[in-house]
């Protein structure tokens, strides 16, 4: 199934909550292309663009990536793709860069990925990634068809420092406490536009009941 008209949509959920997944499969149902801010941060780091280097700096000093930065790197790509619909996998996550995509594009959409974080606890401990590529497995449910082994390149698995038990309950608490706002920013925009709708639908049954 293609969508007839341009549609763009967010997907957002804790980190292992499955959003890579979930968006392949969004993305070829429906036509849509899937943008992920981890490929895109990766790919700028690996090119060494000036964007990249400054990220990377950020990185390796331990800092977040600054609002404005991830903003003009994602909103960069998002005007090469021109009139396209689209799939955002890990971004916005702060409300200021919701804003920045909200003056820049109309979201149709916004997918809450609403998992419990137990669950996320068990995937992410479970959870082996090829780094070159940011493919990730699970010995669960996804594993590789070798052992420890890429499916792609072959080349040797491992598990990241921060998929231990309490890293990830550091970046789950990090989440929930930089996410929410971003979700209520998202429900209050709904509801403006659904009330300013149901305005204009009013003011239209009194204009015909008028005349």
């Amino acid at each position: 199934m293609v969508m007839q008209k341009i549609f763009r949509a967010v997907i957002m959920g804790p980190p292992g909550s499955g959003k890579g997944t979930v968006s392949g499969r969004i993305s070829k149902t429906f036509g849509l292309k899937h943008l992920s801010s981890g490929d895109i941060l990766r790919a700028n780091i690996n090119a060494r663009t000036e964007l990249g280097l400054l990220m990377k700096s950020c990185i390796d000093q331990g800092q977040l990536v600054p609002d404005d930065v991830m903003s003009r790197l994602i909103l960069s790509d998002l005007r090469a793709m021109g009139r396209s619909s689209w799939l955002l996998d890990g971004f916005p996550r702060t409300v200021f860069q919701a804003e920045a995509l909200d003056d820049a594009y109309i979201v149709d959409t916004v997918i809450n990925l609403n998992v419990p974080f137990e669950t996320i606890k068990q995937r992410l401990t479970s959870r082996w990634t090829h780094l070159p590529s940011g493919r990730i497995y699970n010995i669960d449910f996804n594993p590789p068809k070798v052992p420890g082994f890429d499916d792609v390149t072959g080349d040797p698995l491992v598990q990241r420092d921060d998929d231990t038990p309490e890293t990830v309950t550091r970046r789950l608490a990090a989440y929930k406490t930089q996410t929410e706002p971003v979700l209520e920013f998202y429900r209050y925009k709904l509801y403006t536009s659904l009330h300013t709708y149901l305005q204009k639908v009013c003011i239209l049954l009194q204009f015909v009941h008028i005349n």
